[in-house]
């Protein structure tokens, strides 16, 4: 990971401080147009949490006191005061990296983020951390889905609990929604996932925002993934997925822990705007992406897109 993509930490965490918290609130986009009737749908997104239920010790050496999915869920909370359209993600890896975890096996964590109101997570490769059947045993205290549009699971039941897809309306829009998930090979044992298979992440990128396009007729096609951001070598990344894609209109990306001073918009295979965006790692931050449509649903052009930084503008 370049040093043009992500930044110092420590720096970024101290200097920003949102609604009197310590918790840092990522690339706030706001996509406005004042002349035009318009609807705004705010996405909020986490990503390899971890476990991360408290925040970071006290003595801890880069994250003092930070973070945690409490402190996430009360900044949450107040930006759902104030928004009317909020949708909130996860990108993966919920599981696995504090005492919680091994006591309570995920049961605690899928609890907190049901109260919390995500509507939907991808599979990270920690979520196999206690192998599918330990996953299927807690899976009932998320109400919300998992949705693995690359995965195909051998085990009936996971089959059937496991979405391709969700679409979802809200105030109008229709937002739909498919999840992309990491090779598991050489970095799950084979005995934790099994025989599930691992599709193509273009191809079904492309099949899937293809047919929530074409078929279900949404108006915003969100790729929840945990790719990784990007790589130095050819593996496969949210950048790469964003360049080789056509209908995707956001990327909301988890794996690598990337925190990112500002999302990033990558140019698809029809010239068309992507944006992909992560929010670092261990509930440390809360992305945030603002856009709004037209009275017809259509996505609006030519809209300033302000981050949290004063310094960061950017034309989409």
């Amino acid at each position: 990971m370049g040093e043009s993509k992500s930044f110092n930490r420590r720096i970024f965490i101290k200097k920003i401080t949102l609604a009197s918290i310590s918790l840092t609130l990522l690339n706030s986009f706001s996509f406005l147009n004042k002349k035009t009737k318009t609807k705004k749908i705010t996405i909020l997104h986490t990503n390899d949490m971890h476990s991360h239920i408290d925040p970071f010790p006290e003595n801890h050496s880069k994250y003092p006191g930070l973070g945690g999915m409490k402190r996430v869920a009360s900044l949450i909370k107040k930006i759902r005061t104030k928004e009317k359209n909020v949708v909130l993600i996860d990108a993966g890896d919920v599981f696995q990296g504090t005492p919680y975890f091994n006591k309570f096996k995920g049961s605690l964590e899928l609890k907190i983020m049901s109260e919390m109101g995500y509507i939907a997570s991808t599979m990270g490769n920690h979520d196999f951390d206690n192998g599918i059947n330990g996953f299927k045993e807690v899976l009932h205290h998320a109400n919300f889905p998992f949705i693995c549009s690359n995965y195909e699971f051998s085990d009936i039941e996971m089959n059937k609990k496991i979405k391709k897809y969700l679409v979802t309306e809200i105030d109008g829009i229709k937002i739909g929604l498919f999840g992309i998930g990491i090779e598991l090979e050489g970095l799950v044992g084979k005995d934790y996932y099994g025989d599930t298979k691992y599709l193509d992440p273009i191809d079904s990128s492309n099949y899937w925002s293809n047919h929530l396009k074409s078929k279900e007729k949404c108006d915003l096609i969100i790729c929840i993934s945990h790719l990784g951001y990007e790589y130095k070598n050819d593996k496969i990344s949210d950048l790469k997925l964003a360049r080789l894609s056509k209908n995707i209109d956001v990327i909301i990306g988890g794996h690598t822990h990337t925190f990112l001073e500002k999302a990033e918009k990558i140019k698809n295979l029809e010239n068309k705007n992507v944006i992909v965006n992560q929010a670092g790692w261990g509930a440390l931050a809360l992305g945030r992406i603002d856009i709004e449509f037209s009275k017809n649903n259509d996505k609006l052009n030519s809209l300033s897109v302000n981050a949290v930084h004063k310094k960061n503008y950017a034309k989409i």
